[in-house]
């Protein structure tokens, strides 16, 4: 499936929109580690939490839950939220 990759990241992948399988986020994480080694450990803490400052989107709705199933038609936007003042 396509995965939107934000520019803070584009450092991993080289490219803005890759390719990874998994039939949930947690193993299209995995895949992407996989293909892009160290890019997980951005989006993922320790304790297998989302970061506070990324957020999931499958087919344009937000998904917090790592287990969320995926299908290979769908489209996961991961997005890095911006901070500071």
């Amino acid at each position: 499936m396509k995965v939107l990759i934000p520019s803070p990241l584009h450092s991993y992948t080289g490219e803005r929109w890759v390719d990874a399988d998994g039939t949930t986020l947690a193993e299209l994480l995995a895949d992407l580690d996989r293909r892009y080694p160290g890019i997980r450990f951005r989006v993922v803490d320790e304790q297998d939490r989302l970061r506070g400052h990324m957020r999931f989107f499958v087919n344009s709705e937000q998904i917090f839950d790592l287990y969320h199933p995926l299908r290979p038609s769908d489209e996961v936007v991961l997005v890095q939220a911006l901070s500071g003042g």
